[in-house]
């Protein structure tokens, strides 16, 4: 059994953000209905070119991401009788989960107060870009504007001699995280509903978990008045501890190391490094003066790192106590040790997906495949109560798909 089966989840949402939410709270065990629009569907379907990458036919990674594990119907809630159906959704409805903005959401009255109308126990929860109050409450954004842009991470990880700015990562970077985040607030509510009785209003948005991804950085510099300055794009190492940086190897791949004592740990980096004779060194014996000789002793590690490939640290550094990591690129991660070993990726329908990183008694989630554009809505029109006459009249108004 999973934490939250039995629990119905009912998604009016577009892109990835909220829909992020959806896929969490589907994989912890929820039954999540997700609603698109009867002709075009989620406007994410559309996604088929990130960069260079180009996806072609089914399924689309860009998509299932966000969606797997759901149920679709497509419906028009701009005409009564979608409107109706989604009400049918609501009333059956533990959560109602939604990123449209607060002008949509009068329009197609699916406000808080509209759906506590229909279902005074539901819990109400919205993804924004801004959040709920101030000026730009009404505004809509991405992850690039409102997390990476606005809250401060592109402008703090960009080198100074660098015009413009670093971009986040890749797709969906800020709304997995922000999704995840919903997702939990959800969880939450769901435990203060079953203790108080009480439903929740939730919020979050792509600044507030942007500010929150920030918020050491964030809350250091306004303490000291003072930004944080990215190092130059070639600066790979501390400047006062020679290990912490990057290493690159004889295969030109790199390792990081981060250790934060260096005296704790620099005997059994050389050890490890076969430079048994600077364990002891006075030059590098105490944070002071490993400090002060930070530089050679930079060199000194490049020089040995420079002397073997990845794969042969890597069997080295099994035993090395220090914090250190191998520099990977995404296709690389995919195939890691120990990203298998604890299933972070998971088998969903045709594709492998990576799975939301909480897990339960040590057991990897189950990811169900994403619904085709309205795959479900038939069976779900059903659920509510409708006969096929019904059905039948509904689509010919344009109602449901």
């Amino acid at each position: 059994m999973k934490p939250l089966d039995g629990i119905r989840v009912l998604e009016v949402a577009m892109y990835g953000f909220v829909p992020a939410a959806g896929a969490v709270l589907a994989e912890w065990g929820a039954e999540v209905t997700k609603v698109e629009h009867a002709v075009t569907g989620d406007p994410q379907r559309g996604l088929r070119q990130i960069g260079a990458l180009v996806v072609e036919g089914e399924p689309n990674p860009n998509v299932d991401n966000a969606n797997r594990g759901k149920r679709s119907i497509g419906l028009d809630m701009s005409i009564p009788e979608g409107r109706e159906v989604l009400h049918g959704l609501v009333r059956r409805s533990d959560v109602f989960l939604t990123s449209f903005l607060p002008e949509a959401r009068t329009k197609f009255g699916m406000d808080v107060s509209d759906i506590r109308a229909i279902n005074p126990t539901i819990i109400y929860a919205r993804g924004s870009a801004f959040g709920p109050r101030g000026p730009e409450a009404d505004r809509g954004g991405y992850d690039m504007t409102a997390f990476w842009c606005r809250a401060g991470a592109a402008a703090t990880i960009t080198p100074p001699e660098i015009d413009g700015m670093i971009s986040l990562p890749g797709p969906a970077y800020g709304d997995t995280i922000s999704g995840t985040n919903l997702a939990g607030g959800v969880a939450a509510a769901l435990l203060n509903r079953e203790r108080t009785g009480e439903p929740s209003v939730i919020d979050v948005s792509l600044l507030g978990s942007g500010v929150w991804a920030m918020g050491h950085t964030i809350s250091l510099t306004n303490h000291l008045n003072q930004r944080l300055v990215a190092q130059p794009a070639n600066a790979n190492r501390s400047p006062n501890n020679p290990l912490v940086g990057l290493y690159p190897t004889a295969d030109n791949r790199y390792i990081s190391f981060v250790m934060m004592q260096p005296t704790k740990f620099w005997a059994d980096v050389c050890r490890h490094m076969d430079l048994p004779g600077l364990a002891d060194d006075p030059r590098f014996g105490t944070t002071e003066s490993i400090a002060a000789n930070a530089q050679e002793a930079a060199q000194i590690l490049a020089e040995a790192m420079a002397t073997r490939t990845l794969v042969e640290w890597s069997v080295r550094f099994s035993t090395l106590t220090g914090p250190w990591a191998p520099v990977q690129d995404t296709l690389q991660v995919a195939q890691d040790v120990q990203v298998r070993a604890n299933e972070y990726l998971v088998q969903s329908g045709d594709l492998e997906l990576v799975a939301n990183p909480v897990q339960f008694d040590m057991t990897a989630p189950n990811a169900g495949p994403a619904p085709k554009f309205a795959e479900q809505t038939d069976e779900i029109l059903e659920e509510l109560g409708l006969g096929w006459d019904q059905i039948i009249e509904l689509k010919t108004l344009g109602a449901v798909t």
